[in-house]
């Protein structure tokens, strides 16, 4: 069967969302704002195989994602596993969580094997906590915040909207020669899928808030409800490193003013750097979202 594998487009957006939904997962690639925003740097396309939705990469080899939807699993592994085959292709299946994994071995046990990468492991925390920053181990991030509210006493917090988007997109510009954008690939796809988000904010369904020090932009945030009903992603997160207490205030404003009705923040993963994985160890999250590469390993099906 020759899969026609498409573009993501922005009318495919309710389509996408659709099966997300009948998914229910926690993962932060469950949101189509982040499909489609990072589907260039990816070169990821999608289709309905069979009534299941499935992503292929080929940034450096050919993976699929887990296939989601009501359809027969087995039946569109067949047509998966073929496509390799007839590609020559080693099968690759990439961000499978371990439910996912666990319906694979129950259809085909022992003949997939699985690589967990704790760099794509997703930081889920409870909204509550991250509003209130109760506790001891939270002591720290409540004073940061007290800090940024004792130096700038005129701070306000505002929602993203058309008349404000300008600000942020200037602060992101400043942000990009701050931290080198320009001389690192994945700091410069990271800025561009940045842009984008807030030149598209609307089209693509995203919910942003930003904080303002002295008049001025200082941080923003940008994210989108996931496939679970009861969680909210946040794909993008902004701020001065030099204007203390930035980010735990805009982290902590964010969820209290637009994502407090969701039990759970997904705040994606840290890629393994290290003052990012300490930075979101930090608050505590209530669970990690495993993500692990799957490979086949024996011939056919």
């Amino acid at each position: 069967m020759e899969i026609n594998w498409k573009q993501i487009e922005l009318s495919d957006r309710d389509l996408i969302q659709g099966y997300y939904r009948q998914a229910k997962s926690l993962n932060c690639e469950s949101a189509f704002a982040n499909n489609y925003l990072w589907a260039p740097h990816y070169d990821m396309r999608y289709a309905v195989i069979e009534g299941m939705l499935v992503f292929l990469v080929r940034r450096e080899q050919a993976s699929v994602s887990f296939p989601l939807g009501q359809g027969d699993l087995r039946c569109v592994m067949d047509i998966l596993q073929a496509y390799f085959q007839e590609r020559q292709e080693a099968f690759c299946m990439h961000l499978v969580s371990s439910e996912q994994f666990a319906r694979l071995e129950e259809l085909y046990p022992g003949r997939f094997t699985i690589r967990y990468d704790r760099d794509v492991a997703d930081y889920v925390y409870e909204s509550e906590k991250l509003i209130t920053l109760s506790g001891k181990k939270l002591h720290s991030k409540r004073n940061h915040i007290n800090k940024f509210k004792e130096l700038h006493p005129d701070w306000a917090y505002e929602a993203i909207t058309d008349e404000n988007t300008p600000a942020c997109l200037r602060m992101a510009q400043e942000w990009r020669v701050l931290n080198g954008c320009d001389d690192d690939e994945e700091k410069h796809a990271e800025f561009c899928v940045t842009l984008n988000a807030l030149r598209l904010r609307k089209e693509l369904g995203l919910t942003g808030g930003l904080l303002r020090a002295e008049g001025r932009v200082v941080a923003f945030t940008l994210g989108e409800p996931g496939g679970s009903d009861d969680v909210f992603i946040v794909h993008i997160e902004k701020a001065y490193a030099d204007v203390q207490g930035a980010y735990p205030m805009i982290n902590q404003q964010f969820v209290e003013h637009e994502a407090a009705s969701y039990r759970y923040i997904n705040r994606e993963e840290d890629t393994g750097a290290e003052g990012l994985r300490k930075a979101k160890q930090s608050y505590r999250p209530v669970m990690m979202v495993e993500k692990g590469i799957v490979t086949w390993q024996e011939k056919g099906l």
